[in-house]
């Protein structure tokens, strides 16, 4: 007997919007072949199940493997915003061993020392050390020259640069969206405009550099506006969200609650549904889960003292599998915005179903229900603002690189 045959599952295909009834062979860490006569090997039963790549976690704070694990995620793109930054060749190699043989953690450099926004960091050698791309971090470069270099630079190197677009002159230390909720609940509030200013600047760069950029996280009309018309000119842009700003508007901090803090706020319900729209045409290429947990040190707190941040890996799959079922997308489409674009975004040869793809698979079942409990996540923290939202979607089995978890 060689290698592993999964059967009886409905397997998520590239450029297929539904899964289909398939058989797969696994050979060694690769997918061998897909649909095809397999040799008699060990067998994995996915009756009922849908079969599909691994979701790829591009832009976490956090290397958080339970909670990874019981989401589907199999690799994530661990931004450096950490202690110390990553910065430096020696952080990221560290970074990269992270998790493994089991998980892969795909480090992002920071785009500048210290992520201060002021001297573009030794970005060669930390890909030689292993980064997969640059990040601007929490925060957004307000020196146009610095960051117009770092994306040259980037574009000779071939890598993305990922950015938080969020004008901090504008922003300043605004803790909500402003309007009518800020208002009556007495936050300090930031327009929105602060996003869409933000996104103008870097994309006027973007076209001067011929740089790849990701802007990490899209959450306002304007904003999605602005991308959608860069694309149509040809631009190398692509664009993310979380599911908290497809479902959540800034309603949800009404009676202060500290785990909808979150960075950027949350926004206005016409700049939510405007969202969700840019998902259903394709203008968003990623979804991701922003996990970013806190402890109660720095949750439990008045909102304006409160860390921005959620733990967001383990209701990534669960909350993203909504939109099929409203029909704004398709599984084949959902699997593209988790798996499939993260990976070409990073240049990971995984993300796909496909002959000699890395065999990181999950195993779903769409329609098992559960509830989110914030006092039983297996995070870090378990601040999100899903607490006890009923939910469907479970993954059952995971396979990394050809073995199964």
């Amino acid at each position: 007997m060689s290698g592993i045959n999964i059967v009886g599952g409905h397997v998520v295909l590239p450029g297929q919007e539904k899964a289909e009834a398939l058989h797969l062979h696994i050979e060694g860490e690769a997918i061998s072949s897909v649909g095809k006569a397999a040799p008699i090997a060990d067998q994995i039963d996915a009756a009922g199940l849908i079969v599909a790549p691994g979701i790829i976690d591009l832009g976490v704070f956090k290397t958080d493997k339970p909670a990874f694990r019981f989401g589907g995620i199999t690799r994530a793109a661990l931004m450096p915003d950490q202690s110390p930054v990553h910065d430096d060749p020696a952080t990221v190699r560290y970074a990269a061993l992270k998790g493994k043989p089991d998980f892969w953690v795909h480090p992002l450099a920071a785009a500048t020392r210290d992520l201060a926004g002021l001297h573009m960091a030794e970005i060669a050698l930390m890909k030689e050390a292993g980064a997969v791309g640059v990040a601007t971090g929490r925060k957004w470069i307000a020196d146009s020259g610095v960051m117009l270099r770092i994306m040259r630079y980037c574009a000779a190197l071939d890598l993305p640069v990922i950015v938080h677009c969020e004008d901090g002159g504008l922003a300043g230390n605004a803790v909500a969206t402003h309007g009518e909720t800020a208002t009556l609940l007495g936050l300090s509030s930031a327009s929105p405009a602060s996003e869409s200013l933000a996104i103008s600047r870097d994309l006027l760069l973007a076209e001067e550099s011929g740089a790849h950029v990701h802007f990490r996280q899209v959450t306002t009309a304007r904003g999605l506006d602005l991308i959608r018309a860069a694309k149509a000119k040809g631009l190398r842009i692509s664009c993310g969200i979380t599911p908290a700003h497809l479902f959540l508007s800034d309603n949800a901090v009404s009676d202060f609650r500290t785990f909808a803090r979150l960075s950027p706020p949350l926004r206005s319900e016409a700049d939510r549904l405007a969202c969700i729209s840019a998902v259903a045409d394709g203008t968003i290429d990623v979804l991701a889960s922003g996990h970013d947990p806190k402890g109660p040190e720095e949750k439990r707190l008045p909102f304006s003292e409160a860390a921005p941040g959620m733990a967001g890996a383990e209701t990534l799959l669960a909350l993203s599998l909504n939109l099929v079922r409203d029909g704004t997308i398709s599984t084949g489409r959902l699997f593209e915005l988790l798996a499939t674009n993260p990976a070409r975004i990073l240049n990971l040869n995984a993300g796909r179903i496909a002959e000699r793809c890395e065999a990181d698979l999950i195993l779903i079942d769409p329609d098992a229900p559960w509830q989110v409990d914030a006092d039983r996540m297996t995070a870090f923290a378990g601040n999100t603002p899903f607490d006890k939202l009923p939910v469907q979607g479970r993954v059952r089995q995971i396979m990394k690189g050809g073995k199964v978890l």
